[in-house]
């Protein structure tokens, strides 16, 4: 268990919530294959399955046992704990994906006839949930572009009839793939300002982009903060995962749904995460370190037209005094538009030799995609459009390589780029 002599996140990740003696005195968490746990009494179970079910509340030091792993596992719960550490939050729930994570979220805290505002962009999987599913049993919907200000926020609710429905602003930020950044203390304030005395109106943030190391949603007025926890969480590409943190009545909540959704994580994933924790942070601050150099690069190279990053922010801009208020560093996902379209991303991205050509992000190794056609292709072209996703745009996930090698991979993808564009030059001159 943690001594309250350490304080650090990065050193409680090796052993906070798990006893060695309750393992045979294992070093590390075993994994509790099973799916039923035994009571030592029937009064025992009853007991444990009254707070399970909401039927009491848990006395004042009461410990509640194991039940069924759907409820609750060795390798869930000592996860759990761990992943609140880096956010300040009172309770955790783990999930078998993001998405899971993300619609028992919204499952929970919308209902039909409830208005839902959220950040545009945000990931192309959410915004199909939000666009597609949610209209189907009821739910609005009114997305808000990065550069809305309080007041115009304010004014889109208003006029959209449903301010008395506002039941949760949801935003992601920074936002997939362009990196726009939302303010999570302004988007609290209006949720607060269309909150009432019987309803309360909830901010929940995606922070997959910059989670848990680089950005604390709850420190800035977040209610609910979510997670692809297969991304820089797991960080090695072997793990699917997601987390929701907040409060325990929050959680208690989103807990109580996911035990009869059943999409809770089983103990692989929990044990898989639990090994990834003890190296977060180092993982994070080398891959954040190499996102700079990479980006610094692009910013200069003729072949590329624009640089999505928030290491590169104008300093007079709106978006760099959110960057200063809420981020804690630049991260690691970069985006940039190539210059030319659909026809020269692709070249770039069939060039590459040792970024990998694949979607996901966050992992130990360097990835790239093409965000219009992949985790994007979704979303109706003049949506895309609107929300500045361009058929051009490479989305990189800048990974713990060295960085000459990552920028030699890039230098040599964008002469193939380069070198057929000259190539077409000449043969239009000769024609």
């Amino acid at each position: 268990m943690s001594h309250p002599m350490f304080k650090h996140p990065e050193s409680l990740m090796m052993s906070h919530g798990y006893k060695p003696e309750l393992s045979e005195g294992a070093i590390k968490c075993p994994i509790f294959q099973t799916s039923t746990f035994v009571f030592r009494s029937a009064e025992e179970g009853k007991a444990f399955f009254e707070v399970a079910y909401g039927i009491r509340e848990q006395k004042k030091n009461e410990e509640i046992g194991l039940i069924y792993s759907r409820l609750n596992n060795p390798d869930l719960e000592i996860l759990e704990n761990r992943l609140c550490l880096w956010d300040g939050a009172e309770d955790c729930a783990v999930f078998e994906s993001g998405m899971s994570a993300i619609s028992t979220v919204l499952l929970e805290f919308l209902k039909p006839g409830d208005l839902l505002v959220y950040s545009m962009p945000v990931y192309g999987g959410t915004d199909h949930f939000i666009n597609h599913f949610l209209p189907k049993i009821g739910i609005h919907t009114l997305g808000f572009m990065p550069d809305t200000s309080e007041e115009m926020l304010k004014s889109m609710i208003i006029e959209s009839g449903k301010s008395a429905n506002l039941a949760m602003i949801y935003i992601e930020t920074p936002a997939n793939p362009t990196n726009d950044l939302i303010d999570i203390e302004m988007c609290a304030k209006v949720a607060e300002a269309f909150s009432t005395a019987d309803k309360k109106v909830w901010v929940g943030v995606d922070n997959t982009y910059m989670g848990p190391v680089w950005q604390h949603p709850l420190k800035h007025g977040a209610d609910i903060v979510m997670y692809s926890a297969t991304k820089y969480i797991g960080g090695h590409s072997d793990v699917i995962a997601g987390a929701v943190l907040g409060s325990k009545e929050v959680i208690k909540r989103v807990k109580t749904l996911r035990t009869f959704l059943g999409n809770m994580a089983g103990p692989w994933t929990g044990w898989l995460l639990m090994r990834s924790l003890e190296t977060l942070k180092i993982r994070m601050e080398k891959q954040c370190s190499n996102a700079q150099i990479v980006a610094a690069y692009l910013a200069d190279h003729p072949g590329v037209e624009k640089v999505y990053y928030a290491g590169l922010l104008d300093p007079e801009s709106r978006a760099y005094s959110i960057y200063q208020k809420q981020l804690l560093a630049p991260g690691a996902m970069l985006s940039f538009d190539i210059k030319g379209g659909e026809k020269e991303a692709f070249l770039f991205l069939n060039a590459l030799k040792l970024i990998k050509l694949a979607v996901s992000l966050g992992s130990t190794e360097s990835l790239a995609e093409h965000p219009a056609s992949m985790t994007h292709a979704g979303i109706e072209p003049s949506h895309r459009a609107e929300i500045g996703i361009r058929d051009c745009m490479v989305r990189l996930s800048v990974g713990v390589e060295h960085p000459d090698d990552i920028i030699a991979d890039i230098r040599q993808a964008l002469e193939v780029v380069s070198k057929s564009a000259n190539a077409k030059a000449l043969s239009t001159e000769n024609i």
